[in-house]
């Protein structure tokens, strides 16, 4: 739902009334349950609290909104919050609030702390995380049967055996390997987790080109690829084809989110999910993904900004607006929440990993640049001709080019 914005940055009116504008990202899947109905309802019911803030939201598809925010911040009218993908480079930039500088103590307190480390810049928290997910495998429960297949895969060897076994029932893409443009850098992070490795090391230092990389590569080139078990060209495969493919009954195996559950029900798919599975059992970890929200100095408004702030983190509402979008809660007290209840029991396999999830390292201000070059050249380390040790090095020596660049 892409609305048109005809001004921008925050106002006070004749009254002493404050107008905090806000830009945000679209979770919903249709018209009808686009997130500017749950915006708009938000404010709607703070304004009621607070006569004296008004909110003003324009909601942008994912495909425009970084931009969008990126054009107005250039052009001098930051908004006052931004909910977009990337906090790093305004941070860096010294154009954003620090959480401390607005939320109240047990709000901040009660971010799961995994997502706010996440949201650290030299170790000052500037990113609120806002959505987050988690990663699992899923499988056609029907596919496995017809296949022989009694239980799901725990480990790379199992995954290699039940691919061949489906392949031999003539499925068509026994395991699912997007690594197409549109967001090959979260399935090669599930797949480097997997195999112990990472993008980075314990101290936030790329290591893209490591021993453990090199090997998972190595081991999807040769035994998984090679070997046809991925039924399509992994260079060409993005995310959404990939998801649509299951949702139509023609894959195995593929690693998911939360939003693929209820796409898959909706086609009347039988399936299953686990953690993903490791070299020799569960992967240490497993991918996490979060959103972020933040606030632009430019307007002034601080205290006006952290009240709002404090009514979006409420409990009640941020277990709402996960459930209403498949997402997970960002906060320790909207998870407890969703744990407690049974209408989310299919997200409790999810949000039960989120303490300990890996995430993109979004605290570098060379992360985009790195990640846009993993979309471009990791598909093609997986073909006939690839050369996966050349490519994570070259990879590697891009990345801390990158990020020597940005000290």
């Amino acid at each position: 739902m892409t609305l048109t914005l005809t001004g921008c940055g925050s106002g006070s009116g004749s009254d002493g009334e404050v107008t905090l504008k806000l830009i945000a990202a679209d979770y919903g899947d249709s018209r009808s349950n686009g997130s500017q109905h749950y915006w708009d309802q938000l404010a709607r019911a703070f304004e009621k609290k607070n006569p004296d803030i008004k909110i003003d939201v324009q909601v942008y598809s994912w495909t425009d909104v970084d931009k969008k925010v990126e054009n107005l911040v250039k052009d001098g009218h930051a908004p006052d919050l931004a909910q977009i993908g990337a906090y790093a480079d305004y941070a860096a930039k010294g154009k954003l609030y620090s959480a401390d500088e607005l939320l109240s103590i047990p709000t901040q307190a009660d971010f799961t702390t995994s997502l706010a480390e996440a949201g650290e810049y030299h170790r000052v928290q500037y990113g609120m995380p806002f959505g987050a997910s988690t990663r699992r495998l899923f499988y056609n429960k029907k596919l496995f049967a017809q296949a022989g297949i009694t239980a799901p895969p725990q480990s790379w060897n199992d995954i290699a055996r039940d691919a061949q076994l489906l392949k031999a029932h003539g499925v068509k893409m026994p395991f699912a390997l997007p690594l197409g443009p549109e967001e090959t850098q979260a399935e090669t992070l599930m797949w480097l987790l997997s195999g112990g490795g990472g993008y980075t090391d314990s101290i936030g230092k790329y290591r893209i080109d490591s021993r453990e990389n090199i090997k998972t590569f190595n081991w999807l080139k040769d035994d998984l690829v090679g070997k046809g078990l991925t039924g399509t060209d992994p260079a060409k495969l993005n995310r959404e084809d990939a998801f649509q493919a299951f949702t139509e009954g023609k894959v195995g195996m593929l690693n998911g989110h939360p939003t693929l559950m209820k796409q898959a029900e909706d086609k009347g798919i039988d399936y299953g999910t686990v953690e993903l599975p490791g070299i020799n059992g569960k992967a240490k970890a497993t991918m996490g993904v979060a959103d972020w929200m933040m606030a632009f100095k430019q307007g002034g408004h601080r205290a006006e900004v952290g009240k709002f702030l404090d009514f979006v983190y409420s409990a009640k509402n941020v277990e709402e607006f996960s459930g209403e979008y498949g997402l997970l809660p960002v906060t320790t007290s909207a998870s407890q929440a969703m744990l407690a209840d049974d209408k989310y029991s299919k997200l409790h396999g999810f949000l039960k990993q989120l303490a300990t999830a890996e995430f993109y390292p979004a605290n570098k201000t060379s992360w985009p640049m790195v990640s846009k070059t993993i979309k471009a050249r990791m598909g093609a380390a997986v073909g006939p001709r690839g050369n996966p040790a050349g490519v994570l090095t070259d990879l590697q020596n891009m990345a801390d080019t990158a990020d020597n660049a940005a000290q």
